[in-house]
């Protein structure tokens, strides 16, 4: 496995990392924040120190043969018990008793952990060996038991997170539920690593060859796994914003024909103020719902509701579902208002309307009942309106 394979996935977790560090300042009481943050920097850490550059150098630096693995393991033990803290915090429940079920997992991997040093200094690893340390030593007395207390835990670690995340990803929905089948995968790719390395292992203690498991095989699957899992971590948090991005673009190519009927209307130039072209979709949809309920207004004084109402009967005697009708009637309504306007008609009604100005007022009314704001009256009224005009420009 090359160098970058590395230190890439370590990158990216830093990345992910920072996009988490203002919310760790504004919530550091936060369990939940202090949780995913301490995740993210030890698998960042995990993938910089198991690199065989940094594993060289550390070597090196220290003058003691090996040093790095011990390192590497003991912040493995610490990702590790960082993931079931993660969900346990996240999963949430009487206070004592998610406190209670936390310590017992800091203690049981604190033990583990502090168990890797001691093993490696009791042991015998002169020969360096920068990628192929697990099968190369697994013979060797302590050393062999170091490497068996670091897959047994991190394999432990793997196996919980994984079956938690299922089991909750069944009581809840939408993104959340997303992240967490999103995460679990990530958690799965994360036991077959050590599975991998623990095979190899075993295969080393009967004399089978199966290294090529532990230095080809394993390190790959890591590395996708950790980025399976910062995907995890970000869909319950990003996923709601592009959610709301993508209903706020399709509202705004809905209303598209309904625009196009009315910007020639009074009340503004022809094309009409805009949001900027680099404006949000949610800026885009509320500019032009704002101009479309100002262009509405003006037609006011024209909006005959016995247009309304002829043409929701003929809609609803050929089959038209009840609101269906009533969008095609308001939407008769308006185009027959708009017809009877010219362009840059700013004259104000008649204050001796005569005898329409019931029915006037009636169409009026009924008009800003349907597109009041905060419902899909709107939508529905340019929806009726496009069938009635070519395809949207765009």
């Amino acid at each position: 496995m090359r160098s970058s394979d590395y230190y890439v996935p370590a990158a990216l977790l830093a990345v992910v990392l920072a996009a988490k560090l203002p919310a760790l300042v504004r919530g550091r009481d936060n369990p939940l924040i202090r949780s995913v943050c301490a995740l993210i920097a030890t698998a960042a850490l995990c993938f910089f120190f198991a690199a065989p550059p940094t594993i060289s150098a550390v070597n090196e630096l220290t003058g003691i043969p090996n040093v790095s693995a011990p390192l590497v393991y003991t912040i493995m033990g610490v990702f590790d018990c960082s993931c079931l803290v993660l969900i346990v915090n996240w999963r949430g429940g009487p206070p004592e008793r998610v406190r209670r079920r936390i310590r017992q997992w800091i203690a049981g991997y604190a033990v583990a952990t502090a168990a890797v040093p001691v093993l490696f200094l009791l042991g015998d690893a002169p020969v360096e060996r920068l990628r192929d340390l697990d099968t190369y030593y697994a013979g060797t007395p302590y050393v062999r038991e170091m490497i068996v207390v670091y897959l047994g835990a991190h394999l432990v670690s793997a196996t919980v997170t994984t079956v938690l995340c299922l089991r909750w990803a069944r009581l809840v929905g939408d993104w959340l539920r997303a992240g967490l089948i999103v995460l679990a995968g990530g958690f799965v790719l994360n036991w077959a690593f050590g599975a991998a390395k623990l095979t190899a292992v075993v295969a080393a203690w009967s004399g089978t060859d199966w290294s090529r498991l532990s230095t080809v095989v394993a390190p790959p699957i890591a590395a996708v796994g950790a980025l399976v899992m910062a995907a995890g971590f970000l869909i319950p948090l990003v996923g709601p914003r592009l959610g709301e991005q993508a209903v706020s673009w399709t509202t705004y190519r809905r209303l598209d024909p309904l625009w196009r009927l009315l910007r020639g209307t009074p009340g503004a130039t022809a094309g009409g103020p805009g949001a900027s072209a680099w404006a949000s979709p949610r800026t885009r949809r509320t500019v032009r719902e704002t101009l479309i309920h100002d262009r509405l207004l003006t037609l006011g004084p024209l909006l005959d509701d016995g247009v309304r109402l002829t043409a929701r009967e003929l809609a609803a005697a050929g089959g038209a579902r009840p609101e269906d009708a009533e969008a095609i009637g308001l939407a008769a309504m308006v185009r027959t208002a708009v017809a009877h306007r010219a362009p840059g008609d700013d004259t104000p009604p008649d204050p001796d309307p005569g005898p329409g100005a019931w029915q006037v007022s009636v169409g009026a009314v009924a008009l800003n009942a349907a597109v009041r704001p905060g419902g899909d009256g709107l939508v529905r009224l340019s929806l009726a309106v496009g069938r009635g005009l070519a395809p949207a420009d765009g």
